[in-house]
């Protein structure tokens, strides 16, 4: 049972509710992201929030309560890492170094990434191509004894 909005609980309450609703799973860790269909990158954030609230209630000469309170919250989502996923189910983990803002933590690690997403892509690619190299040697032996 929710109490009512008219009381510093009813408020704190409301306040938290909202970062309820702000919050969930998918904020920390985030949607995959496909690379050539074969890699795959998952974001991870950190989140800190904190709430406040408060109220009084005020004498009156009446029989009616008067209540005078507020609430406020704040959110933070800071992007700490990538994971990293290759088509052999290989995880990395690329952690985002401590700058002043995120979006200079994540400039700096598009350098990075890209290099390692493209290497990941081109083993891939290379093994691929081994494996079709050996199969075609193997058919070549095989066809050579018949």
């Amino acid at each position: 049972m929710m109490k009512e909005k008219s009381s510093a609980a009813g408020i704190l309450e409301s306040t938290i509710e909202k970062v309820k609703e702000l919050v969930n799973v998918s904020t920390i860790i985030g949607e995959p992201i496909k690379v050539e269909g074969s890699v795959t990158v998952i974001p991870v954030s950190k989140v800190t929030y904190g709430f406040a609230s408060g109220g009084s209630d005020f004498p009156s000469r009446s029989n009616q309560d008067i209540f005078g309170g507020g609430g406020g919250a704040g959110v933070t989502i800071t992007p700490v890492a990538f994971l990293i996923i290759d088509a052999y189910g290989n995880v990395d983990i690329k952690h985002i170094t401590a700058f002043d803002n995120a979006a200079e933590r994540v400039v700096s690690l598009v350098p990075e990434m890209f290099d390692k997403v493209s290497g990941v892509i081109n083993k891939t690619k290379m093994d691929k191509i081994y494996n079709k190299a050996v199969a075609e040697k193997a058919e070549a032996d095989a066809q050579s004894e018949e």
